[in-house]
């Protein structure tokens, strides 16, 4: 491996981290990925690769699809828990992480792993079609036909009314106020998928049972309602006015299909939140 390969993927390695963790929404996950392409590019002939860039690419494409295939075909668990390495340089992806918020992120799940490669590579990075097909071993017209349907799912409004979707999220929150677990397993879908963002790192819990059994969003009940990203919502604060969550809901079919909670008291505070109800004195 030349010096000038390593800096050549050196240069590549943030454009790679932040395609590798909007596939996967976990930056451990991500990192794993382009260290696996690092050590595929070092057992590679540099001089057979005519666009490291697109090789790179696709490199990170393949091992992030296995990734999701896997998490698809694993048995549901209580939880899995991601610990999430804190950024020695947060502003790497800052731009997309402008442009792809927690909403998107949340809707990203719902989608199947084909569909999530396609959007991701050629929506967000704008990767030929022809070299997602490749990746994903199907046609051009194929790989655009994926995106196409993601494109429609992330991008069309639920058919369940802005109204219809708050009761739906109002309902869980009594639900879980009250601990009448029946209530709960009611509104959330079989497979919904719940993500806590922590100080230490990033809690997925899988299936309606897993999630209405460790349901503690008490405080968030009492909280103000809010859109995040078009998504029903809702953020609570403590009682010293400082935030203490933000969770937004997708709302499919009546019922909860997926939760992205933050609860990271850096990343509340990057965020523009609302004042809390009433003027609380002594917040920050």
């Amino acid at each position: 491996m030349t010096d000038r390969v390593a800096s050549a993927f050196e240069a590549q390695r943030d454009r790679l981290r932040a395609v590798a963790h909007r596939m996967l929404g976990s930056h451990a996950d991500a990192e794993d990925v382009v260290q696996e392409a690092w050590l595929r590019l070092s057992r590679q002939d540099a001089a057979s690769i005519e666009n490291l860039e697109g090789w790179l690419t696709t490199v990170v494409g393949r091992i992030s699809l296995d990734v999701l295939r896997s998490r698809r075909a694993r048995p549901e668990g209580a939880y899995e828990e991601i610990v999430v390495a804190a950024d020695d340089d947060p502003s790497a992806d800052a731009e997309l992480a402008d442009s792809v918020g927690l909403a998107l992120l949340v809707v990203l799940e719902t989608l199947g792993p084909s569909e999530r490669l396609a959007f991701v590579l050629h929506d967000l990075f704008a990767v030929p079609f022809e070299e997602i097909g490749r990746i994903l071993g199907k046609s051009t017209a194929a790989a655009k036909m994926l995106a196409s349907r993601a494109r429609r799912k992330v991008r069309t409004p639920s058919p369940v009314t802005g109204s219809s979707q708050r009761e739906v999220v109002q309902a869980f929150l009594t639900a879980a106020r009250d601990g009448d677990f029946e209530s709960l397993l009611r509104v959330l879908d079989p497979e919904v998928r719940l993500t806590v963002d922590t100080p230490d790192g990033v809690v997925v819990v899988l299936g309606a049972t897993n999630v209405a059994a460790g349901a503690r969003f008490g405080a968030a009940a009492g909280g103000r309602t809010v859109l995040v990203g078009g998504l029903p919502g809702v953020v609570a604060w403590r009682e010293d006015g400082t935030p203490l969550s933000v969770v937004a809901f997708t709302v499919v079919g009546g019922r909860i299909k997926n939760i992205a909670a933050v609860a990271d008291p850096v990343k509340l505070a990057s965020m523009s939140l609302p004042e809390p109800p009433g003027s609380v004195g002594g917040a920050r």
